[in-house]
């Protein structure tokens, strides 16, 4: 999806009373004002990526900006509903294809799950732009035999990988293949 550019449409969208605008604040969705009564969208002229969880229920959001803004990526904070480090970007829809390879591709961010699925590789999942969490890695573990990790071929990309690695290695079982991809520097 796409989040406009303006700065309200969410409250005009979803209505303006006090009891809507705490709740989507409360959701992430707005951010309060710094003085002063009212709220802001939170998400402005950015391509949207609904986060699920495991159920397939919407509990937060990634927005890539559009041009040359900052920040490149802005994700929902965490809430009741969405903790970062306890999610996996393309889970739900990557389900099926874990299940029938029993294996998992585990990419850092949301155009890193999106771009191969076109190309009908679908075991997919990325880490919504983090470093791996043990959460995450439990996750991993026990939906396939076979762990690719695939991260970014930058300087941050290689010590997620690194970290990774060692934090896999206590909780992986004899069963599970574990494989780490290096990409070229700058490469996604």
């Amino acid at each position: 999806g796409y989040a406009p550019g303006d700065w309200d449409q969410v409250r005009r969208r979803f209505g303006a009373s006090r009891d809507h605008e705490q709740l989507l604040i409360s959701g992430g969705m707005l951010i309060p004002r710094d003085s002063g009564p009212g709220s802001y969208d939170r998400f402005r002229d950015r391509i949207m990526f609904p986060i699920r969880d495991k159920r397939g229920r919407v509990i937060g959001f990634g927005g890539r900006v559009l041009g040359d803004g900052t920040p490149k990526y802005l994700n929902s904070p965490e809430t009741d509903l969405y903790q970062k480090g306890s999610v996996l970007f393309g889970l739900q829809q990557a389900r099926q294809a874990i299940r029938m390879t029993r294996s998992i591709l585990v990419c850092e961010g949301f155009f890193d799950v999106v771009t191969p699925s076109q190309a009908q590789i679908e075991h997919i999942v990325s880490t919504c732009g983090t470093a791996l969490t043990e959460t995450q890695a439990e996750m991993v573990l026990s939906l396939a035999d076979r762990v690719f990790f695939c991260f970014d071929g930058d300087a941050a990309g290689a010590k997620a990988t690194w970290r990774a690695a060692e934090m896999l290695v206590p909780l992986a079982s004899d069963q599970h293949e574990i494989r780490l991809c290096r990409l070229p520097a700058d490469e996604d």
